[in-house]
Order: structure tokens, then sequence, then C-alpha cells
């Protein structure tokens, strides 16, 4: 394939921003929350501040995290028993962060799971993935009680779909990557909730209040690896007409100025 030079030079600066952020914050963290260093691997977990303050969410996320620390060392292992030859510059890197998006009505929390992997292949790579955690219910939950229908194929998820591709196109057009405003990269968004992208409350001007979802999208899931991370904002303005009084009660004002930037 070849790339046109803004996504060349995006390319760079997706293996800048991949090794960068990682290792500047390694740097400059506290002692991670879990970690596995061997010959094989070198993982870590962190957890940012608000979420260690709510101790149920922690313990979910690190949970999981450890999980995670588990199964990637298991995999380094058997690999480097399998060609010992291919770590000899040292092991499997990976990091896993989370951090909170944004807080609604004192109850709905979203969470951002950050994985960075570099297995000594081209390029490092980086996952991203989302929480949303009841407060009161101390569970994660879905978007399905905010919604009065979320039936695969039915309205509301047609209705999502369609204003994330709108979004995405509209940010391809900003990035100078329209070329890649296909069907084709946007097949794997389908009217379902398991698989129209990891999803997130917006923030809002309005205090205590969401201004719509977003949709959280990994390189390679919605364009080329030089394009890097997408993120769609579907208002919420846009799904009205789907809302149950709960999603009703929960969405409102606009979206905040800058927080475009700061997800892309």
């Amino acid at each position: 394939m070849i790339f046109s030079a803004p996504m060349f030079m995006r390319a760079l600066a997706v293996v800048a921003a991949c090794s960068a952020l990682f290792s500047t914050a390694v740097a400059a963290d506290p002692k991670p929350e879990a970690a596995i260093k061997t010959k094989s691997i070198d993982a870590r977990i962190f957890l940012d501040d608000k979420i260690k303050a709510n101790a149920a969410l922690a313990a979910d996320c690190l949970a999981e995290g450890k999980k995670w620390l588990d199964k990637n060392a298991a995999d380094a292992a058997a690999s480097r028993k399998e060609d010992p030859q291919f770590f000899k510059d040292g092991g499997w890197d990976f990091e896993r962060r989370y951090s909170i998006r944004s807080v609604v009505a004192d109850r709905y929390v979203s969470v951002l799971r950050n994985d960075y992997m570099d297995t000594h292949g081209a390029h490092p790579n980086s996952d991203v993935n989302t929480i949303l955690w009841d407060k009161a219910e101390s569970k994660r939950i879905s978007i399905r009680p905010f919604f009065t229908e979320t039936a695969d194929g039915g309205p509301t998820m047609k209705a999502m779909v369609k204003a994330v591709v709108v979004s995405l196109r509209a940010e391809k057009k900003k990035r100078d990557t329209s070329e890649t405003a296909t069907d084709e990269w946007f097949k794997s968004v389908e009217p379902s909730l398991v698989k129209i992208g990891a999803v997130t409350l917006a923030p809002s001007t309005e205090a205590g209040k969401s201004s719509g979802l977003t949709f959280h999208y990994p390189p390679y899931a919605v364009g080329p690896y030089a394009e890097g991370e997408y993120v769609a904002f579907v208002p919420w303005e846009t799904l009205k007409p789907f809302l149950t009084a709960e999603g009703a009660r929960i969405f409102g004002g606009g979206r905040p100025k800058g927080d475009a930037d700061e997800q892309q």
C-alpha cells in the first residue's frame, strides 16, 4: 500500500506517540498497581487517582488487569521458549492504563482502557476499550438502560451506526484522509452493541449531564495503522427519539470545547 505524504507523517506520529506516551509516562509515574517482569516480558497496570478513590471500581479494574498480565506473560514465555533469538534484545513490553473519561449524574462512570504492546514487530501496537460503571450498583453495565430498545439491527442501533459513520467521515476529512472514508473500512461498525465500537458517555457543558456518546476505535479498526486512533461523537439529540426516562434524565447540554481534540 502506498501512503500519501499526510498519511506517512501520521504513521510516524502514531509510532512516536505509542512509544513516547507510554515510556515517558512510565518514568514519571509512581509504582504501578500490578506488574510482571521476567526475561520474556515487562508488563504493568496503572489506575488513575480518580479510579483508586472508588474502591469497588479499582478492585474490578485491577482484577481484570491482572488476568491480562498473566495471559500475556504466559504467551511471552511460550514465544521465548519457541524462538529465544527473537528475544535477544529483551522481552516484550506491555502496559495497560485505566482512566476516567466522565462521571454523569454522579452515578455513571466512563472508563478508558488503553493498552500498549511491543512484541518486537514492525512497530508497537495500541488498543482501546471502555468500561461503563454504575456507582450505585457497583458493577459494570452497558448503555441499554438509556434506550427503549437496542436490538441488533433495530432502529436505535441503525441510527447510532449512521451517526458514527457521519462523524468518522468528518474526522477523516479534517485529517486529509478522506480516501479511506469508505464502506470497506466502516464495515466493522455494525448495528449491534457488541460490534459498534467501545463506547463512553461524553462530558457535557451542563453539569452532571452527558452530551452524547463517544465511540473509540484503535488503529486498524476504521482506517490504516498510519491514521491512528479515531473517536466518533454522536450528540444526544440524534438519539433523543430512542431515550428511556433515565436516558432523558442524564443527557443534555453540548460537547465541551476542546473535548474532540483531547480524544483524538
